[in-house]
């Protein structure tokens, strides 16, 4: 998440952003850094809502995944955002969390409480935003992209309190090794495709970029602001340093 600074502006960011039937998700086309949108032709072809595709799927790996099934898809938003560029290298996915530690809606740094933005789609928060970098990442190997789904997903917090997964010691994200932590998740990845009864769940991230265009005549999905993290109040210094000196944060 982002930390909105406070500059002069005419109108303050808001603490919550909705999405309904009335004020829909944004949705836009995947397209390589620098594409032009493409222009509508007649076709029978619909174009793949590739977020709503991996929603399907992520329902279906917690729902088959034990280690995971503490997961809540109903409360994690789907969406995608740009490559910077057509390497195959960079960020490939991210799950950013709604709350703080232990699932705090606020946390205070020095005098100032900060909220991080809530998000709500149709009258129901969400605690997470998982985030696709596309096309980069449809262009990856199969079976990466799941190791990525499955990577994605273990970040989220076992009680799915809106904080994430934090491991014992100094590296509380991946634990003390990445290449371990994906290890892992290359073997929760074999387990579930092992047996699986309905591979057409995942058969859509066999393609790449390029032949998932053509097939569906485009590609779409849902692209939402990075939440940010806003100033909500401020105490005096005293009671900041007493705080600072009890420990809370």
């Amino acid at each position: 998440m982002t930390v909105a600074r406070n500059r002069s502006r005419p109108h303050p960011l808001p603490l919550e952003l909705r999405w309904d039937a009335r004020s829909p998700l944004p949705a836009r086309w995947v397209l390589p850094d620098g594409a032009r949108p493409p222009v509508p032709v007649r076709s029978n072809k619909v174009p793949l809502d590739f977020t709503a595709g991996m929603r399907t799927l992520c329902e279906d790996v917690v729902a088959r995944c034990e280690p995971l099934r503490h997961v809540h898809m109903p409360r994690v938003l789907v969406t995608f955002t740009p490559s910077r560029n057509r390497s195959r290298y960079g960020l490939q996915a991210r799950v950013t969390p709604l709350r703080f530690r232990d699932g705090a809606l606020t946390r205070r740094h020095g005098p100032t409480d900060y909220q991080v933005q809530r998000f709500f789609v149709n009258g129901h928060e969400m605690l997470y935003v998982l985030t696709f970098c596309l096309p980069r990442f449809i262009d990856q190997p199969f079976h990466e992209k799941l190791i990525t789904v499955f990577h994605e997903l273990y970040h989220v917090a076992p009680e799915f309190d809106g904080d994430l997964r934090r491991h014992p010691g100094r590296y509380t994200v991946h634990s003390h090794s990445k290449d371990q932590y994906d290890e892992r998740m290359a073997e929760l990845v074999d387990a579930y495709l092992a047996r699986h009864p309905d591979p057409s769940k995942f058969e859509f991230l066999r393609a790449s970029y390029r032949e998932l265009w053509d097939a569906h005549g485009g590609i779409t999905g849902v692209v939402v602001p990075r939440p940010k993290l806003l100033p909500v109040g401020v105490v005096s210094r005293q009671v900041a340093a007493r705080n600072h000196g009890s420990g809370a944060e």
